[in-house]
């Protein structure tokens, strides 16, 4: 790794900070012409997910990794056991059913600030967290992908994760449903 490069578990307010923001902006460079703009406008906001992020961080589950070039945080990472409650992810609009997946590792999310991406930060951040699963004894990983997101899908397909065939309908109002493919790979 660059040795300008730097990844920290998130453990403070700066960091679900940084996170939050990078999640945001994440979102509305790679969803604009998924997800409605007026929802977008409502609820993607730069602190959408600190409290997610706080709560991740106090659970010693689930956990936050946040890259550093220099002083500047690019890219984070959240992943941890697969989330197999259905109930709402993330605070958002979805229920993902994961029943079938406990014992699994689950990336949560993934984002690089978008004056960032290309340079392999997400390639980094993935492949610290895959590491950091199997030593905590997963053998098996997914992610959800939004089927409309081929870039992300590329990027997963390189990093060994396949579409397995299941999907989750993202209803997002009035009138919009997006559908998130269940990624999925050995570890």
């Amino acid at each position: 790794m660059d040795s300008e490069l730097r990844i920290v578990q998130a453990v403070s307010e700066d960091h679900f900070a940084a996170m939050s923001r990078i999640h945001a902006l994440g979102w509305r460079s790679a969803y604009p012409d998924a997800v409605p703009a007026r929802w977008m406008a409502e609820h993607i906001t730069d602190d959408r997910w600190v409290d997610l992020f706080r709560q991740y961080a106090r659970s010693g589950t689930h956990h936050g990794l946040l890259l550093f070039r220099g002083e500047e945080p690019v890219a984070c990472l959240t992943f941890g056991p697969a989330r197999t409650d259905a109930g709402l992810q993330a605070g958002s609009v979805c229920r993902f059913h994961s029943e079938n997946y406990r014992g699994w590792g689950e990336l949560i999310s993934v984002y690089t600030h978008p004056e960032e991406t290309g340079k392999g930060y997400g390639s980094l951040l993935v492949e610290e967290a895959l590491r950091r699963l199997r030593r905590e004894g997963f053998r098996h990983v997914y992610v959800f992908v939004l089927r409309e997101n081929e870039g992300a899908r590329r990027f997963y397909a390189r990093h060994g994760f396949a579409w397995d065939g299941t999907t989750e309908e993202i209803p997002f109002p009035p009138d919009t449903v997006c559908v998130d493919l269940r990624y999925v790979r050995a570890l």
